[in-house]
């Protein structure tokens, strides 16, 4: 996999190497090509702001927002599926100094959010989506399986791995929290946040 980094954000605390970490993982555990490409690209309050705006016609921020290159539909990464070829994901945008907020409400700490907000963007990218109640059950299971799977087998710890009631949310633990830190979270698209 080749995930570049783009940190615009000057916001401490973000560690790069784990972003690409568990992207790579996550994409290669969905069965995408070893040569497939990807970025992630970490702004700041305003700038997710203005994106929000005009992807979403959401005020204020967010925390996470993918914009895949094509249309990809789910379940192309099962293994009976054929697999993708060697091209350009999309882009998935993060918000550190959202997601710190999130990640202190949520009791668990900054590099987890990412962490989980990285897959989360990694899996819009390869088409999962929440709008429906099933596709929401469908992709925060997945997530929440990846993400620990991730964790599993770590040979270097970023962090550790949480253990709060937070930190593998179902759909309505990150409503709740969508409610707790105002303008944000992973909500359906198209719910207002």
């Amino acid at each position: 996999m080749s995930i570049e980094v783009v940190n615009e954000s000057a916001f401490d605390g973000v560690n790069e190497e784990m972003l690409i970490d568990v992207a790579s993982f996550v994409l290669s555990a969905m069965d995408i090509h070893s040569d497939a490409e990807a970025t992630i690209s970490l702004v700041d309050i305003p700038t997710m702001s203005d994106l929000h705006m005009r992807w979403m016609d959401l005020d204020g921020p967010t925390d996470v927002m993918s914009f895949p290159m094509d249309e990809l539909t789910p379940g192309q990464g099962r293994p009976d599926a054929q697999p993708f070829g060697p091209e350009m994901l999309g882009d998935i945008i993060i918000c550190p100094e959202f997601a710190a907020k999130q990640a202190i409400k949520a009791g668990h700490d900054l590099g987890h959010e990412l962490a989980l907000l990285t897959t989360h963007g990694c899996l819009h990218l390869l088409g999962y989506d929440h709008i429906e109640p099933a596709e929401e059950q469908r992709m925060f299971s997945l997530q929440n399986a990846l993400l620990k799977d991730w964790y599993e087998q770590l040979t270097v710890e970023y962090q550790p791995k949480p253990s709060n009631a937070g930190a593998f949310p179902t759909p309505k633990q990150r409503a709740d929290l969508d409610r707790e830190v105002p303008g944000g979270g992973i909500p359906a698209i198209g719910e207002p946040s």
